[in-house]
């Protein structure tokens, strides 16, 4: 009789999995709105079906968010069995986090073996950034997910020799990009040179499927794009983020090259359509995004030293520097909130960096090759990354040019080639954000749990310079954690430093020892990898220590909100809503579609949470799209779909063709007594500082 599945479990990726799902769940339900631009969204998209199949800001379905829908298709799904709560468009992260844990260790289990898995998997769950932002509603958690999924079909459909699942695997890829777009195609190369290593097929047949599957990825990618951009404009939304209202030019400009080239220039953090069209931040004239990615990328292959490495290693000092403009997702909170990463109570920490000059926005460090290993970026991601360079040249040194690789060689060629790309483009880009490092996490996690045990392996059996190879990986990468937590010795305590210090190098003297003593080696072994995830497993519970930041997630000390704080991106609550604006409107409107329009979602989200109206921001985020065209206002108001405006000087400037919509409310439409609208006891819902004026159409 065969034994209960039940049995077959391994007790430790059972802890693995329970610890990922205290990491990632505990205390989200403290999250009052999560990112509250995308719960925005999520709160209209459940309104009706044309704001959900758009993925609408608003539930007059006027303006779209800056990222393809199926992410937040998820995240309905969850709001409308467990209402719309900070906590339920969590909760889809938190869950692809844990699954992504799970799927990695079934992903290196048939190619590493079992201790090789329970490694990789450990390392992913005590990733920190993969943590904080598995703990918001950003959607790199579930993008991770996805592609995770889409290696499982792969390795299963090389190994079983069914090009279905190889189909299957690049559809996959195609659902990323319909989550997050050509981030998705980060792993791309790796999937490519996987399939042609692996597939054991005639070469004719190979490259037939091949092409099959590219043309399926490119198909799944581009079906949400050609279905929307094939709708006339004045039957849909304006794409949120796009200087074209498309789809196509969003994902190829704004979530594309200028990534890349800094929004406008290296270390620019511009939104999209602030300014004019391809402006740089400050001002300064357009950049071709052609030029600057040639820029960039000569700067990281033949001035690395003068483009980054030469201020590598410079502890943080300098308090984090605000660009003038931020990226949707991650909303950049106000300059002089408390709610901003940094702010009361913060330390040094990874975002504490230049936040311009020949720095990456939002305190990504200097470009460069040594960037993911400046201070800025090193202690969400990039813990184990000596140790999974020494792996990879373990697991790697036996190829020869004639000589067949085992499967052990192409997965971790596979990995690598998931790992370099990204590890370069986040080297050389000018606008991304510290989550976006979780991209990374995979490859070093499954490169560090199979790469420590061939090490070892190769440490055990004596195998000349070889077997030195692991007490050098433990000594280097234990210095590069070392340098990790420096920065912080005032937050966490010297004792922290000096415990690891000891512990790592008491765990050298014993590898060094252990080799003519079987038994202390492998004491040795276990000790050294104990040592190794200490600092990482702290960072990854900074979130639960010192609070969430919904919007800008990242992990360590300087991220310090207070015990469940839960740091908030601006309009993270609706303590600005005025009800008597509402009773007022509410009063005197006639069924328009709109209850109101705004300048931008600072005003429109709170009030979209709280009401579930159909408050419109005719900027989009920060009143940077160029949404509203006179011709279309005019049309909305022949038709009767609006009657409101809920605006404030000096918040039509640089917003292109607003400016003449806005000008001509001024012009045209009656101010309304702010004594009718205007409450003594709350805000009137515009952000700190700003007159909000109320106008209403003419009858």
């Amino acid at each position: 009789m065969k034994p209960l599945g039940i049995k077959r479990i391994d007790p430790f990726l059972a802890a693995i999995v329970l610890l990922a799902a205290f990491l990632n769940i505990f205390n989200i339900w403290n999250n009052t709105n999560a990112n509250v631009y995308y719960t925005t969204a999520v709160t209209s998209m459940l309104q009706n079906f044309q704001a959900f199949f758009f993925a609408s800001l608003d539930p007059a379905g006027f303006i779209t968010i800056d990222k393809p829908p199926v992410a937040f298709w998820v995240q309905c799904l969850f709001a409308y069995v467990l209402g719309v709560h900070g906590w339920s468009v969590i909760l889809p992260q938190a869950l692809a986090g844990i699954g992504s844990v799970l799927l990695l260790y079934f992903l290196t289990k048939p190619g590493f073996g079992k201790n090789a898995a329970r490694l990789a998997s450990l390392v992913m769950a005590l990733t920190p950034i993969a943590v904080a932002v598995s703990r918001t509603n950003n959607i790199d958690s579930l993008l991770v997910f996805t592609l995770l999924l889409a290696t499982w079909f792969l390795f299963r459909g090389v190994r079983e020799s069914r090009p279905g699942l190889i189909m299957g695997a690049f559809a996959l890829i195609g659902l990323g990009f319909n989550e997050k777009m050509l981030q998705a195609y980060l792993v791309v190369p790796a999937f490519y040179l996987f399939y042609l290593l692996a597939f054991k097929s005639p070469w004719k047949k190979k490259l037939l499927v091949l092409l099959a599957s590219t043309l399926i990825l490119l198909g799944v990618s581009l079906s949400w794009a050609l279905a929307v951009d094939s709708i006339p404009e004045q039957n849909r939304p304006y794409i949120g983020g796009s200087e074209s209202n498309s789809v196509l030019d969003l994902a190829l400009g704004y979530n594309g090259v200028s990534r890349l080239n800094g929004m406008g220039g290296p270390g620019g953090g511009g939104v999209p359509g602030g300014g004019d069209p391809g402006s740089a931040p400050g001002g300064q004239p357009p950049r071709n995004a052609g030029q600057q990615l040639y820029e960039n990328v000569k700067a990281y292959a033949l001035n690395g030293y003068q483009a980054g490495s030469s201020v590598a290693l410079e502890p943080p000092g300098a308090p984090l520097e605000y660009p003038d403009a931020s990226d949707n997702p991650g909303r950049m909170p106000d300059p002089g909130g408390d709610n901003r990463p940094g702010g009361p109570g913060s330390g040094p920490g990874p975002g504490d960096g230049n936040g311009g000059g020949r720095s990456g926005a939002f305190g990504t460090g200097q470009m460069g090759p040594l960037r993911l290993f400046q201070s800025e970026l090193s202690g969400q991601a990039s813990w184990l990354l000596p140790l999974a360079g020494f792996a990879a040249l373990a697991l790697l040194i036996g190829i020869r040019p004639r000589k067949p690789l085992n499967d052990k060689e192409k997965q971790a060629l596979f990995w690598l080639a998931w790992l370099l790309p990204g590890a370069v483009f986040f080297s050389i880009a000018g606008f991304y954000h510290h989550y976006y490092l979780i991209m990374l996490a995979p490859p070093i996690a499954v490169l560090a749990g199979a790469g420590w045990l061939e090490l070892a392996g190769r440490y055990r059996a004596r195998e000349g310079w070889k077997s030195w190879l692991l007490p050098l990986a433990l000594l280097t990468t234990a210095a590069f954690e070392f340098y990790i937590l420096l920065p912080y010795r005032t937050q966490i305590g010297s004792a922290w430093l000096i415990g690891i210090a000891v512990a790592s190098g008491l765990a050298i003297l014993l590898l060094l020892l252990g080799r003519k003593r079987e038994r202390l080696g492998s004491i040795a072994i276990t000790a050294g990898m104990l040592v190794l995830l200490i600092g990482p497993a702290y960072w990854a519970a900074t979130p639960l220590l010192y609070g969430d930041n919904g919007a800008l997630p990242q992990a360590g000390p300087g991220q310090k909100g207070g015990p469940g704080g839960g740091l908030q991106g601006r309009g993270g609550g609706t303590g600005g809503i005025n009800q008597k604006l509402i009773s007022y409107i509410e009063q005197n409107s006639s069924g328009e579609k709109c209850f109101f329009m705004t300048s931008d979602t600072s005003v429109a989200e709170s009030y979209i949470i709280a009401t579930k109206k159909a408050v419109v921001a005719i900027g989009g985020f920060n009143g940077g799209d160029s949404a509203l065209s006179l011709e279309r206002l005019q049309r909305m108001i022949k038709n009767r779909e609006v009657k409101f405006f809920l605006i404030g000087s000096g918040q039509d400037r640089g917003q292109g063709s607003n400016s003449e919509a806005l000008n001509w409310i001024r012009a045209n439409c009656k101010e309304v007594d702010r004594d009718l609208w205007q409450s003594t006891d709350s805000g009137d819902g515009s952000r700190s500082g700003e007159n909000m004026t109320l106008y209403q159409l003419p009858d």
